[in-house]
This record gives C-alpha cells, structure tokens and sequence, in this order.
C-alpha cells in the first residue's frame, strides 16, 4: 500500500471559501485596501497539505458556470445562496495564476461542478492504481469513498486534517456503503445547495430509513410500511425524493482525463511565485512557501529569516524573507533544517544590492565631532540596540543616528554602566533639545530605555509605527512589513545576527560590531525613508492633526505610565489561588455527581458525550465541523438557564481561567527590579483606537463575577502615603449616540440626571419613570447597548428573558422612540456607503471594504462597524485626550500622583494622600470637559487601599 502512488484532487471553491471565513472578523487588508483573505487562506491549506503529505501528484479543481445537466432538471438548484464576496471574486485569478506559477494543473470543465471533475478523476487514477484523496470539508464526497479514494477533510482551523476511509464513511452517515450517502443526502435534502428531499425528513429520520431500506427507491416502494403525516408525505412527494437523489449523485463522466505525467508535483517557477505574493505583500507565506520547496541559492553573509526577534527591541514582530537576484536552485522537499548558508530568492532591494554609507563612531574625538555636526541638524532619526526586547531591563549596546537617505552613523556603548552613562550624558544636548525633531519606529520603546539613563527625549516627534496604524489601521505595522510594502526593500534579520530563540540566542552585545553597525543603522535609514513617504499620507488622509495632538502626546504619557507600574499583594493573590483551587475542586464533584461518572470537564468531546449522548439535554444538539459536539461559550451560555450541571460547568471554566490567567499568573509578571507590574500600552493594535493592554493584559479581567472582581484587590498603592483613585466615565457610549445622532429625548434624559436605563425602560414599557421593574431597566440597559452593536431579535432574546417576538415588539418600540437614533445609524451606514470608511468626533477613519458588498453577512458585519466603530473610537479619542492633559498637569505642578492604568474608560492613578482632594478635582474636571458634546460626560470617582474598593 506504501507503494502506491498517490493523488491529492483540491476542491479549490470549498477551501477558498473556508479561507475567506477563516479571516471574517479580521481581514487581511493589504497596503493598496486589496482584501487578501481568501487567497491567504487558500494558499495556507495548500501549503499545509503539501508539506503533510508530499503527495507524487497533485491538481486543483474548480467550478465553471455551475452544473447545466442538475440545473436543468431543478431550475432552483443552488439558487438560494448569497451572491459570491467580492474579495473571493478578486482572489480567484490570482489563485490561478499561482497555481500556474506553482506548475499545477487547473481542472476545469464548463457546465460542472468541481465535485463532478474532482469525481471523474478519482475513478479513472483509481482504475491505474492510484490512491486518492480529496482534499476538501464537503461531506457529500463520502459517497465517492472506496478502497482507493478517500476523503482529506481539514478540521476546524488549525486543527489539521482527518482522513475518512470505507470505515469512517460507514460510522459518520450509518450506512453499509459509501454508496448510500448518495440516498442519506437525497432523503434529508441540503438546504446549502437547495436540494429539496423528502419533506419532514432530517438527518436522524434518513439514517433510520437507510438502516431500515438500504436506499430511496426501496423505501419509495415500500411507503405501506410508514404512519401517518410521514407516510402522507413521502408518498406525495416520490418524485421528489427521486430528484433529490439525482441532484445529490456526484458524476462521473466529465470530459476531463487523468495524464500522470501533467498532475506530477513539479518544479515551481520560485520568481514568478515571489512576485505574485510581493505583489499581495504576503511576508511570511512567502517564507512558507520558501521553506515548503527548500528553495535555496548562492550563499550569503546575511541570511533572512521569517521570525520575530526576541533579545531585541520590538520594532518588528516578523522579518521577511532577503533578496538574492537570480534563480534559485529547487529541492522539492529537502530539508527543513536550515543551516544558515542559503538566501531564498526574492525581487526587493537588500543591503547588499543598495548602495549606502553606515559608519561607526570610535570613542573620543571622533565622538565629539559627531555630536557637534548631530547637533546642527534639525531632525534626525534614531534607534537604540539593547540587550533585551524588556526596556525595564535592557541596556543600551549602542545608538543609531541617520539624517540623510542612505547614510548614517552607529554610537556603540561600553558594558560598563558607569562608562555608559558618561557617553550618553555627551549626547543629553541632542536628546533634550527642544529644536531637532526626534524620528523612530515604536519610539516609546527607545523613550522608556534612555529614561533608564536619566535621559528625557525633548522635542518633536514622529514615530512611524503610529502614523502607519492612522494611515492604515487594518494592516501590520511593524518596520519590515512597512520597508517591504513602501520601500520595495527587505532589511537585515535580526536572527541572522543573534539565532534563532533558545538557550543558545546571543544578545545584541556578544554579536560582532560590524554586524551591529550594518543592522542598527539600517533600521535608522529605513525608518528616515518611511517617515518621508507617511508624512504625506498623514496629510491626504487628513489625520495629521490626530497624529500630533493626540497620538504622538500620548506616546510620552503611555511611556511615563508602564515605567511607573503598579504595586501587587502577592500574598493576597497566594490566599485566592487556594481558594479558587477549592472551588474547582467543589464544583468538579458536584459536576461529577450529576453526570453520574469521572470524565474530562476540559475535553470539549468528552464534555459534549456526557451532555448531549448520555444526559440527552437538548434534542438536536449543534455540532463542530468535525463531528463532535460544540460545547463552547455561547451555546453552553444559552443552555445554563434551564440545566445546573451546565451552569456549574460554566463556572468551572470560569474559575480555572481565572486561576491560570490572572491568580497564578501576575505574580510571575512583577519586574524585579522595581517590585512592580508594568504592563504594555499597544496604540496600534485596536482598529478603533482603543488601546490595548499586554503583559499583563489589565483589559481583560473579569468584572462581572465575584471571583473576577478580586483579582482587582491584588492591585495596591506603592506605600501607606498613597491611596487609589478609580476615575470611570459613566455610560459614555451612550452618551456619544445621543450626541451624534441629536435624539432629544436621550439628550434631556442624560441632562437631566436620569438612569438612562430606566429612563428608556419607561418610554418603551410605557410606564411612570418610579414603577419601572428591575426586570425591565435590565431589559432596555441591553438594548441601549446592544444597539451600538446591531443587536437583532435572535440577540436579544438569548441575553434575557424574552421571546424572540418579544425580543423584537421590543427593539421595534425603542427605535420608535428613538427615531433619530434609527435615522443615525443608516446615515453611518449610508456615508460608510459613500465614502469607504466613517470616523470619529476627532477625524480617526475606520475603513470599511466590504460595506458594499453583495454577500449579506459580509456587508452585515461592516455595517455594523460601520455604526459602532465610531462611537467606541471616539469614546478612545476622549480618553487619551482627558490622558494627556491630566499628565501634563501632573508634571507641571510637580505633583506626587502618579497615573497608573487605563482600562477601557477608567483611570486609575497612585495619589499621595495630601493631594487627594485637589487631585479629585482636577481629574475629575480634565475627564468631564476632554470633549464638549451635546450631552454633559460624567465621572465616577472611587478611593480605596485596593483597585477593587477604589472601583
């Protein structure tokens, strides 16, 4: 059986789409607005089945005008689905032209679907003694399955692939015969192709009938047999079910023909396939698709590598692949050990082929030259190397300066501090004047490091990174990526210079200084170049003002605020590991006894066996892609009201979570050297301009559990002088709604003083303000905030009580009460239309590609940004602007208060206790006046030793 030769057929529509999904809630945009997901996608499954399978041939199937011979005989056929994405529509002829790049036959016939060539092909290879495998999630190849042809269905993403034999066949669909899946399909009908069935017929009731007849045209015959409404229906709709059969059966005689030789997997043209994924600006495929094909060249000093550094500053989270003109040698799966002595071939411009001047400055005299020509310039930019990717704890090795395109200098630093500190107090005048304008990539990084040096960076600034993230929010924008994508240009790796990471990863320092000046000054001269192209972009997206006044100010404020960290009671979160640990164990018991036996809470499948097989909770529970049931949040969520084992396994999983995530895990993320926890502030992760928190990430624990508002507690004042301060604003989501859309009547409710909630409970139940219920405040405080997130009947229902009917008489009467609100969101939706992106009070754009989509649940969910992005990213505009003022009233006088953490729309600052009233109100004021709208903003002030009494 090894010996045999294998086939692997792809369906390419099934496996782009799943692609395209895959990516559903976060495209990849590239920097032309091109949506790239699904041909991502595509190229990622097949990348990965190649490299699994090292199949001896391969080809790639696709559809063509649809199925002529099955539309004939039901003109609905398919006729059901949503017009095809646009993005999917886009990524097909580059699919094509990659595959012919790659040297793989296309199979195509016009008038047939690919399950049909796919179908056609499997049965002649088998007939010359191949194996096939059909490479695609379509359960209706089952019925194609014998000896020789398989299935190759991929799992859920990520999850790989499972190969379904005779066997496998026989247990998913209960038959004796692949064969009879054919029956199964037309008995049951598929509502995804619109293929009828029998009426009253679903998948339980079409196993039942295999076991008991074997097929259609037996169970057609014997009708007498059946009862009531079913036996009426069957026996009125043979026909039917005869059609639906036909419809279902995959053909088998295309005209298309099975050529050994023209499927073998062959010499791709690596040039051709480097230029088409430079083109899409797919970095790391590439280096995928490299590594798939062992393609190598002439050896190079300065191999590139696609991984992220890891004893380096994070100006970049991947470097891409380097450029070698000329062809590469092809050694169709060699080894994968890459051994450092090969360039993968490539079109863009490297250090080697450019021509340019990086020189490294001697201690002493030519020192102090360098400083007095660095001091006349009036904006340079620069870029520190350190030992650790950790400012906190990394030391400065040297410093790279470049003013001028091409050309640039390299200051390194001795490893003794004290030596170090004299050479960076020879460059305080540049640092701290007022008049050069500071340029880098990721500058807070460099900020937070010389602050370590007692340096302040002084002047104007311009980071890269940041004017990227407001330029083009969906894309990455680390320096490689944006070298790469504007420049055409692939820097040096930092992996070429330290390895790969391990115990045996060098740091900046041990690497040899040559290496040190090439690299450091190269990020510098890049970085210089990236500035001039966004400069002018900043201009023509109109976010200049943005830039300056909001993101590159906050910068220094996020900076000043990680280096200050927070002070923890480890012995507090030591005391709550116990009892947490206590309470899984109570709860596992209490899940063990109703399920009446031991088993995996954590193994989803076993879970799902236990609720669904023996507890028979639900009559036709939902299952994954794999066949197994699904078991997670949301539809566990749904079900925990009407069965307590099911809340008590939420609650397991709640626990556990807490305990690994948070409780055991801060303790481990306090700085030694400070005895306190500095988490990272990322401006450019969150397209709508939140910000977001990492190591540890503060944004995420939980406030809605008892057990997730301790964790707060663990949070504490540096000493007893100091107490915190909790500065939330109230509802200031809804808020903006009101101001944006102009709704009067929520304008005078939030002027007035009123609970919204119940204030909107009232107007839509109808009743006086004083006998609104809890039920009912509860019920209009999750449609004022499912709103903003396109909440729909289905929604609605499932987060209260409600029936679906009530669900919408509900929404109905809120927009009826709200009837500017309702004309709001379709004006967003509508500029959104128009223009391709909506904004924020402060100008920031959130670009929408597929609002003009003619697939529903694509334009559906930008729709939905379309009328929500706005709202929370102003709520972030007004934030960082209340941030910003605040710190810079802080500094000016001198105060001993510390901001500390911003979470979502809180501030929580570290106050000398002296200052807490005068304090309070500055707060206090700077949040509620941040940003004037037609509604007051307001501040919940909390004081307390801990964050959770403070909060």
């Amino acid at each position: 059986m090894s010996d045999q030769k294998r086939l692997f057929l792809v369906d390419a529509y099934a496996l782009i789409f799943r692609g395209y999904y895959a990516f559903i809630k976060n495209p990849r945009i590239n920097s032309k607005g091109t949506d790239t997901s699904a041909i991502m996608g595509f190229m990622n499954s097949l990348l990965d089945v190649i490299k699994r399978e090292r199949p001896d041939h391969l080809a790639v199937c696709f559809d063509k005008g649809g199925s002529v011979d099955r539309v004939e005989m039901f003109e609905a056929y398919k006729a059901n689905r949503d017009e095809t994405p646009e993005a999917i529509k886009i990524a097909v002829p580059y699919i094509h032209d990659i595959l012919e790049a790659m040297h793989i036959p296309i199979m195509v016939k016009e008038g047939f679907e690919a399950d049909d060539v796919i179908g056609t092909l499997s049965k002649q290879a088998e007939k010359e003694g191949y194996q096939t495998f059909m490479v695609t999630p379509d359960k209706d190849f089952a019925q194609l399955v014998t000896e020789n042809v398989f299935m190759y269905r991929p799992k859920s993403f990520g999850g790989g692939y499972e190969t379904w034999g005779i066997e496998e066949v026989k247990k998913k669909f209960e038959v004796e015969n692949p064969l009879q899946v054919i029956d199964f399909l037309g008995m049951m009908g598929d509502s995804s192709d619109n293929i009828p069935g029998l009426p009253g017929v679903g998948e339980k009731t079409a196993k039942k009938f295999i076991a008991q007849y074997g097929s259609m045209e037996n169970l057609l015959a014997n009708t007498h047999e059946l009862k009531g409404k079913m036996k009426e229906n069957i026996e009125a709709n043979k026909e039917l079910g005869m059609l639906s059969k036909k419809l279902a059966t995959i053909m088998l005689d295309v005209p298309v023909e099975f050529d050994a030789k023209d499927f073998e997997l062959n010499h791709p043209d690596i040039q051709k396939v480097t230029e088409i994924f430079e083109e899409l600006e797919f970095r790391q495929l590439l280096a995928n698709f490299q590594k798939t094909f062992a393609v190598e060249a002439e050896p190079s000093s300065q191999e590139q590598s696609d991984v992220a550094p890891t004893s380096e500053k994070q100006k970049t989270d991947a470097k891409g692949s380097s450029a070698k003109a000329g062809a590469g040698q092809f050694s169709l799966f060699g080894d994968d050990n890459d051994d450092g002595t090969t360039t993968p071939y490539s079109s863009r411009k490297t250090a080697e082929t450019t021509s340019h001047f990086y020189q490294s400055v001697a201690i002493g005299m030519a020192t102090k030259l360098f400083i007095q020509n660095l001091l006349k310039q009036s904006s340079v930019c620069f870029d520190t190397e350190t030992t650790s990717i950790n400012p906190i704890s990394a030391e400065l090795v040297g410093i790279a300066f470049s003013w001028e395109v091409g050309k640039g200098f390299y200051l390194p630093f001795p490893e003794n501090r004290d030596e170090a500190q004299d050479l960076i107090e020879q460059l305080r005048p540049f640092f701290e004047n007022e008049n050069i304008q500071k340029i880098g990539q990721n500058l807070k990084y460099d900020i937070k490091v010389l602050r370590k040096y007692n340096i302040k960076v002084k002047g104007k600034l311009f980071d890269t990174m940041l004017a990227h993230y407001l330029i083009n929010p969906d894309m990455r924008h680390n320096m490689d990526v944006l070298s790469e994508t504007y420049l055409n240009y692939t820097p040096i790796s930092i992996e070429t210079l330290i390895g790969k990471k391990g115990k045996n990863q060098l740091t900046m320092r041990e690497v040899p200084f040559e290496q040190q000046t090439e690299y450091a000054v190269e990020d510098a001269d890049i970085t210089l170049q990236l500035k001039e192209h966004f400069e002018k972009e900043l201009g023509e997206a109109n976010t200049q003002k943005l830039f300056d006044e909001i993101e590159i100010p906050l910068l220094r404020v996020l900076a000043d605020m990680e280096l200050e960290g927070i002070n923890l009671d480890k012995d507090f979160l030591n005391s709550l590991s116990e009892q947490l640990d206590n309470d899984i164990k109570s709860l596992e018991k209490l899940i063990y006894k109703e399920a009446g036996e031991v088993f995996n809470i954590a193994s989803p499948k076993q879970l799902g066996d236990i609720l669904f097989d023996k507890l028979k909770l639900v009559d036709k529970p939902k299952k994954t892609k794999t066949g197994q049931y699904a078991t997670s949040e949301d539809i566990l969520s749904y079900l925990a009201k009407d069965h307590d084992i099911i809340q008590h396994i939420l609650d397991f999983r709640g626990l556990s979570k807490l305990k690994s995530t948070y409780v055991d895990a801060l303790p481990n993320q306090i700085e030694p050297s400070t005895g306190r926890v500095h988490t990272d502030y990322m401006q450019t992760v969150a397209a709508t301009g939140r910000l977001s928190s990492n190591n540890p990430n503060l944004q995420n624990i939980p406030i809605r559990t008892e057990r997730g508002r301790q964790v707060r507690k663990a949070f504490i004042p540096r000493n007893n002088d100091f107490t915190l301060l909790s500065a939330d604003y109230s509802q200031i989501e809804l808020r903006i709604i009101a101001a944006l859309s102009d709704e009067d009547t929520m304008i005078e409710a939030f002027k007035n003083g009123e609970d919204i909630h119940a204030s909107t409970a009232s107007k839509v139940f109808n009743v006086p303000l004083a006998e609104v219920t809890r039920e009912q405040r509860s019920n209009a405080k999750t449609v004022n905030f499912g709103i903003i997130y396109g909440v729909s009947a289905f929604g609605l229902s499932n987060q209260t009580s409600l029936s679906r009917s009530e669900a919408k008489e509900l929404i109905d009467t809120y927009y009826a009460t709200y009837p500017k609100l309702k004309q709001y969101i379709n004006d967003q939706i509508h500029f959104a239309r128009e223009n391709g992106y909506v904004q924020t009070v402060l100008g920031r754009r959130r670009y929408l590609n597929d609002i003009n989509s003619r697939n529903a649940v694509v334009r559906g969910a930008a729709e939905r940004n379309a009328v929500n992005a706005p709202i929370q990213g102003s709520a972030a505009d007004i934030i960082k602007i209340a941030m910003i003022h605040i710190h810079d009233k802080l500094e000016a006088s001198n105060f001993k208060t510390k901001m500390l953490l911003q979470v979502h729309d809180e501030l929580v600052f570290d106050v000398f206790k002296p200052e807490l009233e005068t304090i309070k109100t500055l707060v206090k004021n700077e949040m509620e006046q941040a940003y004037k709208l037609k509604v007051p903003l307001d501040v919940d002030l909390g004081v307390g030793d801990d964050w959770l009494e403070a909060h």
